[in-house]
């Protein structure tokens, strides 16, 4: 009874010796090896992708924050609350307050208005503060100090160790502000900047009451603790969370390269599944056989899934390793052509890209290798005398499809711009598959060569198939072009928000009687100005006689913030070149120009009638025209713009800006004091710190969407290559049965070339359709089209088919020997 327990022991580790050597023959010998290819592709794209997307958006919100001196800022017209700050010392966060306001600094020789910020030792939490003093560098103020903006040394006839008297405090100048994290982005309200330490605010007496103040406290820590934060704050009137997505230029690029490093990583899953999915079914339909002929000779479903599972478990162990390291190899790369503008050293990945390219794979591979595996496990014994191309499926094979969809419920959650983008791709994907077979068959009724009437015939022999394969085709191609299309529109967005000859310097409180001198000036230094701006300060209070305060009361939305502030008007007899009319006409009399943005607020249409108040004096004027203003390209901008007899008669101030090139460096101190009571602002520093954040992302985009693009193609290629294998022995039975090489080439050619060109049209299209989609209602950009998309993607297309084509077109026209 032993001997025979152990003879049975024996032959059972055997069997499972045997099924182990058969399954990695089948894998390696079989037509599972694609599988294996397209499951190490999803992991190592996924990884890579993962992993810059990681490290690019620690390096953007690194950046952001460094620029509010702090992970998160409460700004506030009054102090700082002591149980606010109590509540973030509970939660474990630094803290650091500050104090700004604007007043008189005094030399003895010079006067000018500065803005003095009083900060405390810790300053910054974030970012560098480079503070150089006449012996050494600093990074931090101390109690005693005084530090100037440089410029503020030419204008006040100062140098270090001089006495300035800020309020009642007479303090000693310790050096120059050489680089502050803290950058201001509104021209009409910065001046040049002075440091001193939270101790001696007091002593400055500079605070009074009445005085314009602004609180600021800054607060660093992990994401979850500033979070529960705001959430028990409880915002008043005057009061604003801060944060690296509501700094300007800054919060606007790193919010939109966010939305696109998701959105490439979705497409390229998406293309990544599509591959994994047709490579499985491929497997399927080719071990059809195979599995018949083991079920004729008494296989078991239960046997037949452990060979399968075998398979699988080394393929997904293989596809894992390979995959993770080909995945870090690929990121690797992918940083080289950032290695100038990433910082050193690089934030490190986590477990996050590991994690999420298993995930995504384990959710692909389940239900994209499940189900053509169950259907396959089903096929009858008698598939072996006589193949069966239909037989009953287990229809609850495709239950699976529901954890992914799952899964992508819960991930994408109420994004709005990724249910829009696979909504959007599946509703142009079922018109375009529509339109794409009607179209054939328009063809059809054409007369043509032959060998083109036999493709169009092969084509129109079953529209499902076909529409089928022209939605695989058309939606490979155009997911590729809209990754690209993408980043072509935010790039040229950027490049829109700072170009390289925006203005880096503003003019601000020019008196009427300096205006022409001052311009003379600038012409004769040949600096490139904008035109110049009468400005003057006021608010808009009625629409149609309606009272927009009133309104705002009774109304349930939330008093706009145009309506609690002064605003800046001016008046011109031509609308300024960077603006765009989108309603109405520009005239010169009895009229003002409203930017789109307010007039939607507040409901203003051409034909109204506004008033206004300037300092005290009331008057009207009737809407005439809605501009379209870029408010991030650093030039002049306003709400309104009246004609000149509105206006012309209330006292104003000038506005000028300009840019100074490297060479002319010298011209901002010259001016600062040939004209002392202009106040220059000198925006310098802020467009280089812009730049260079908008360098890194913009090359960061430009790889992802190269990788999302490579993906694509791979998707392509391996579409047409499964199709072609598909057909093999239906063209081989032709060559059988005589057809010629010539004719029966021609044919192959004819049926991809026409399926090749229509799929790229149809792709230039639909990735126009989405991309129009996701710009206007997910990025909020102007929608642009792209004529060169309509000659490439359809050149591409054909492209790739002779590519695959040539490489298998030997193989598919020999014929069957007997």
């Amino acid at each position: 009874m032993t001997e025979m327990t152990d003879i049975q022991s024996e032959s059972s580790v055997t069997n499972r010796s045997m099924l182990l050597k058969w399954s990695w023959r089948e894998l390696w010998h079989g037509q599972l090896w694609p599988v294996a290819v397209a499951l190490t592709l999803i992991i190592a794209c996924v990884f890579a992708l993962a992993a810059l997307v990681v490290r690019v958006e620690k390096i953007m919100v690194d950046q952001g924050r460094s620029m509010i001196a702090a992970d998160l800022v409460f700004r506030s017209a009054n102090p700082v609350e002591t149980p606010t700050l109590e509540k973030a010392e509970q939660l474990g966060l630094t803290v650091s307050q500050q104090v700004r306001f604007g007043t008189m600094a005094f030399s003895d020789e010079a006067m000018q208005l500065v803005s003095v910020k009083s900060v405390e030792s810790d300053f910054p939490l974030r970012g560098e503060l480079e503070l150089q003093s006449p012996v050494d560098t600093h990074h931090q103020v101390q109690p005693g100090e005084l530090w100037l903006a440089e410029r503020l040394f030419d204008l006040l006839k100062v140098k270090p160790g001089d006495v300035l008297a800020i309020g009642d405090a007479e303090l000693t100048v310790s050096g120059t502000i050489v680089q502050e994290p803290e950058l201001s982005f509104n021209p009409f309200s910065q001046m040049p900047a002075v440091l001193i330490h939270a101790d001696d605010l007091e002593s400055t007496g500079a605070i009074q009451p009445g005085s314009r103040v602004q609180y600021r406290a800054y607060f660093t820590g992990a994401d979850s603790q500033l979070k529960a934060l705001q959430q028990q704050i409880e915002l008043e009137p005057g009061q604003r969370w801060l944060s690296e997505t509501s700094q300007g230029r800054t919060g606007d690029v790193i919010e939109k390269a966010r939305q696109y490093l998701s959105l490439t990583l979705i497409l390229v899953i998406l293309m990544a599944t599509a591959t994994l999915v047709l490579t499985c079914m491929h497997y399927a339909s080719t071990r059809t056989e195979v599995v018949a002929m083991m079920k004729s000779l008494g296989a078991s479903r239960k046997w037949l899934w452990q060979w399968l599972a075998r398979q699988l478990t080394m393929l997904f162990a293989l596809a894992l390793v390979a995959g993770i390291a080909i995945g870090a190899l690929l990121e690797y790369l992918l940083r080289v052509p950032l290695v100038d503008v990433l910082p050193e050293p690089l934030p490190g990945i986590g477990f996050t890209p590991l994690a999420v390219s298993v995930l995504v794979a384990l959710l692909v591979a389940i239900p994209g290798m499940g189900i053509p595996l169950l259907r396959l496990v089903d096929a009858p014994a008698i598939s072996v005398i006589q193949r069966q191309e239909n037989w009953p499926r287990n229809n609850k094979a495709y239950l699976l499809a529901l954890l992914p969809l799952v899964a992508g419920l819960f991930w994408l959650g109420s994004n709005g711009l990724m249910w829009l983008t696979l909504l959007g791709l599946a509703a142009i994907l079922v018109i375009l598959a529509v339109f794409g077979v009607a179209i054939v068959r328009g063809l059809k009724r054409g007369r043509w060569r032959p060998a083109i009437t036999l493709a169009l015939s092969r084509i129109n022999r079953s529209p499902m198939a076909t529409g089928a394969q022209l939605a695989a085709l058309t939606s490979s191609l155009m997911l590729l072009s809209v990754i690209w299309l993408l980043r072509s529109d935010l790039l040229a967005d950027w490049q829109q928000t700072l170009p390289a000859d925006a203005p880096n310097v503003f003019a601000l409180n020019i008196s009427p009687e300096q205006q022409q001198q001052y311009l003379n000036v600038l012409d004769q230094q040949q600096v490139m100005r904008s035109d110049s701006y009468p400005v003057i300060r006021g608010r808009i209070t009625h629409i149609n006689q309606q009272d927009l305060l009133e309104r705002a009361q009774q109304g349930s939305q939330e008093r706009d913030e145009s309506l609690r502030r002064e605003l800046n008007f001016t008046w011109r007899e031509s609308m300024p070149v960077h603006n765009e009319l989108t309603a109405g006409e520009w005239n010169k009399e009895s009229g003002v120009s409203v930017e789109s943005g307010i007039a939607e607020r507040l409901g203003i249409t051409v034909g109204d009638e506004l008033a206004f108040n300037v300092n005290s004096q009331p008057f009207s004027a009737k809407v005439t025209s809605i501009r379209d203003v870029e408010w991030r390209n650093m030039r002049p901008n306003f709400y309104f713009i009246f004609t000149p007899d509105v206006m012309a008669e209330l006292p104003a101030t000038w506005l000028v800006s300009f840019r100074v090139e490297a060479d002319q460096e010298t011209v901002v101190n010259q001016l600062g004091r040939d004209y002392p009571t202009v106040t220059l602002l000198d925006l310098r520093t802020m467009a280089t710190r812009i730049q260079g954040i908008m360098q890194q992302v913009s090359l960061s985009l430009s790889v992802l969407a190269g990788l999302g693009v490579v993906s694509g193609l791979l998707l392509v290629m391996t579409l047409l290559r499964l199709s072609l294998a598909q057909r093999r022995d239906e063209i081989r039975l032709y060559r059988t049965l005589g057809a010629s090489r010539k004719r029966v080439s021609a044919t192959v050619w004819g049926e991809y070339g026409i399926m090749a060109l229509l799929a790229g049209v149809m792709a230039a299209a639909g990735a126009e359709s989405v991309v129009a989609a996701l710009v206007k209602w997910g990025f909020e950009l102007p929608v642009s089209w792209h004529p060169g998309v309509w000659l490439v993607v359809p050149l591409l297309s054909l492209l790739l088919v002779v590519l695959i084509i040539r490489s298998m077109i030997n193989s598919l026209l020999l014929p069957v020997r007997g």
